[in-house]
């Protein structure tokens, strides 16, 4: 991990999986984003699927690789005040591989400031973490939060500080009016979308395809007859990273907006219809065509509740022909995690849409926002930064990052699979879906243990249980949404 001289990093707290929550829809339910993200990605990544780093990509943007002399150049495109001598502690969620992405943007941020920054992660219940903390009294200056329900329900305690002008300048000159709506509540902006995400992706091992003869899946029943066929050969076909919960929420959202529709996915997002609709059913059972047959899934029904995320990705990846699974599904976050198995996103790994269940594949998105819980001019700058150009290019050259920020440059990428996901981000402008269990209250949505996290847990375990779950669901979603 590099180390700036004046930024401090501190590894406590329990580990943490990488959730784009970067896994995207409008603050309160109010505005969902409809079917031209989809179109955009779709056919973004049916190239990208086909022979993503064969074909240039944006070459007038700089090919695989930015221009020469770019990739260690950080811009100034925005001013920061001076702060020797202030302290600022941020955290979020991030550990491993996305730690030291974020570490490095921190670090550019303290050498032009002088402020002395240190991160502390918060493990992955967030809620949890910041209200023990300001029970305390000494929450973090900045938190990136993944879920639009957790920032509202921050700011309606009064936990949170609205952004300053500088931090409104910036987020209104760089990301579209869809995202800065999901930083705000009640009419106040308190939000920056730093980290974005493509959740509807499913990458897969190129050498264990064209060893078992199989070909990209477009559809469901596809996708299906092509993880039989994996298994056929004697690979296991599918990698789930079952001990996350919200890898499971995940799964359940795509194959929900898919196949009830983007009308549907708003209504249960808010609790307007309730869990046990047959649309739920509908699609717990189609989910169970998978998770019911223990040789499709690597480890089975149990191997993937004992798999975290990132070991669902690197298990994926690793050994290359010789990997314990042919495809794993989730955001294009995971590209960090291919990157540490050594394998080479565009040979090794390639990418495909989530298959369409019902008339076109899905596109669920999610984000982390930098919110700011003490007032003070560090946490307003750096929320500054952040909604900059600058702190974004930072870690796209990193990879496992893709920003909504419409001015950063695709060049900022390090693969055309990663700048292709990007660009159809940024060109569906307000059009996307968010990810339905942010939107939900934490205690529903965002908790390991409890609620969806647990249920569909328990559903992995028991597939057969489909209206037992709904029932469960629903107990647990009237609870939370107190309807």
């Amino acid at each position: 991990m590099r180390t700036a001289t004046r930024t401090s990093l501190r590894a406590a707290g329990a580990a943490r999986t990488p959730r784009l929550r970067s896994r995207p829809r409008r603050a309160g339910g109010a505005g969902a984003r409809r079917g031209a993200l989809a179109l955009a990605v779709a056919g973004a990544l049916a190239l990208t699927a086909a022979g993503c780093g064969d074909s240039g990509g944006d070459k007038d943007k700089g090919g695989d690789k930015p221009a020469p002399g770019q990739s260690d150049l950080i811009t100034h495109t925005v001013q920061l005040p001076k702060l020797n001598g202030q302290k600022l502690k941020v955290t979020a969620v991030w550990t491993g591989v996305e730690q030291k992405s974020f570490a490095k943007v921190l670090d550019e941020f303290a050498k032009r400031t002088g402020a002395e920054v240190a991160y502390v992660p918060s493990g992955d219940d967030m809620s949890a973490f910041i209200g023990s903390k300001v029970a305390g009294g000494d929450p973090p200056d900045v938190a990136m939060l993944q879920q639009p329900g957790a920032l509202r329900e921050f700011a309606g305690k009064g936990w949170l500080k609205p952004l300053g002008e500088e931090a409104r300048a910036q987020l209104k000159k760089n990301f579209p009016q869809g995202w800065q709506d999901l930083g705000s509540a009640d009419g106040k902006q308190y939000g920056v979308y730093f980290k974005t995400s493509n959740k509807s992706l499913v990458w897969y091992n190129t050498k264990i395809f064209t060893a078992a003869g199989v070909k990209v899946p477009a559809t469901w029943p596809e996708f299906l007859r092509t993880a039989q066929a994996v298994a056929d050969f004697g690979v296991s076909p599918v990698s789930v990273g079952g001990a996350d919960g919200w890898t499971l929420t995940d799964w359940f959202e795509n194959v929900y907006l898919s196949q009830a529709g983007p009308e549907k996915y708003d209504q249960l997002a808010q609790h307007k219809i309730k869990w046990t609709d047959p649309s739920v059913k509908d699609a717990l059972t189609t989910l169970g065509q998978l998770f019911g047959k223990k040789e499709l899934l690597a480890g089975g029904q149990e191997g993937a509740l004992q798999a975290q995320f990132p070991t669902s990705v690197t298990q994926t990846f690793s050994g290359g022909e010789k990997a314990k699974a042919a495809m794993v599904f989730e955001g294009d976050f995971a590209a960090a995690n291919i990157t540490a198995a050594k394998a080479k996103i565009g040979t090794d790994a390639k990418v495909f849409p989530f298959p369409a269940v019902g008339g076109r594949s899905p596109v669920v998105t999610g984000g982390d926002v930098g919110v700011a819980l003490k007032d003070g001019q560090a946490a307003q700058a750096l929320l500054t930064f952040l909604a900059s150009t600058d702190a974004a290019g930072i870690w796209a050259r990193e990879g496992g990052f893709i920003s909504a920020n419409k001015n950063l440059d695709l060049a900022s990428y390090p693969d055309d699979v990663q700048r292709s996901i990007a660009k159809a981000l940024v060109s569906a402008g307000d059009s996307f879906r968010f990810d339905m269990s942010d939107q939900a209250p934490a205690a529903f949505g965002g908790k390991p243990g409890q609620g969806e996290w647990k249920q569909l847990q328990d559903f992995l375990r028991n597939p057969a249980d489909v209206e037992g779950t709904q029932q469960r669901l629903e107990s647990d979603a009237a609870k939370a949404f107190k309807n």
